[in-house]
């Protein structure tokens, strides 16, 4: 969608930092969804194909008024296929006025809503958006500390803390973990993790996401060093040994 036609606003409005939407989305989360991606992460994940939402404010800037006009016109769609709005990244939880205002105005009008986060923001910022989310697709990236830190660049211990608060208030979370070969793909690793999520009684259940290429391009084009040039993607037979592992523990998994 093009979002150059959108206007800046007075500082006294509630603004956002957008870098891009997707109107009829299928694979973040149940049926066909409004996804809005926004600006500005902290982590610095190896395998982001979306290392162009690092800067916040290099998006396009919108209110969240504006954004729940484009969302409206979809209603039909959304309400025929079980879908609803998913705020994306980026990471959402950076913004968290902003999106708690369009998850509000989306529970106002009867919408279902999905927050997909990597859980590592300000925890008690993102507490105050939760309470407009329906669903959690939580970015697990691994398990062991030192792994998570080479993964991402930043500490695994936010994350665990917003995990263990998702299940505390028995909100309705997806697990989405993606297999790299020679990076997060330890099985000893991937045991542990799977018995953890097995203790969490609010997750529905895990997302196995095979590792790809696909924003290679972006990293070169933006002159960032990109440390999985060399490594294969995922093979279809090193993902299910990955989803028979949380199989074992009882966990459903795709």
């Amino acid at each position: 969608m093009n979002l150059e036609g959108l206007n800046l606003h007075p500082e006294t409005e509630i603004i956002g930092y957008i870098h891009s939407i997707e109107t009829c989305g299928t694979v973040d989360g149940p049926g066909i969804r409004f996804v809005i991606f926004t600006q500005g992460c902290l982590l610095r994940c190896q395998y982001c194909h979306n290392p162009d939402t690092r800067n916040l404010q290099a998006g396009k800037v919108v209110t969240p008024k504006e954004i729940f006009e484009q969302i409206k016109k979809y209603r039909s769609y959304m309400k025929a296929s079980g879908g609803g709005v998913t705020i994306s990244g980026g990471e959402p939880l950076l913004q968290p006025e902003f999106i708690g205002e369009v998850f509000r105005l989306c529970k106002q009008a009867g919408i279902h809503t999905a927050l997909d986060t990597s859980g590592f923001p300000k925890f008690e910022d993102a507490k105050k958006v939760l309470e407009f989310v329906d669903l959690v697709l939580l970015d697990l990236k691994a398990f062991y500390p030192e792994t998570y830190q080479e993964v991402t660049a930043v500490s695994l211990e936010p994350v665990l803390r917003f995990t263990h608060y998702l299940n505390e208030i028995k909100k309705p979370t997806w697990v989405r973990f993606v297999l790299v070969p020679n990076l997060t793909d330890n099985l000893q690793e991937i045991t542990e993790l799977a018995q953890f999520v097995s203790t969490l009684s609010n997750v529905e259940k895990v997302e196995v996401l095979p590792f790809h290429k696909m924003g290679e391009y972006k990293w070169e084009e933006m002159g960032y060093e990109y440390k999985l040039k060399d490594t294969p993607a995922a093979t279809v037979e090193q993902v299910q040994q990955v989803m028979e592992i949380f199989q074992r523990f009882g966990v459903k998994v795709e």
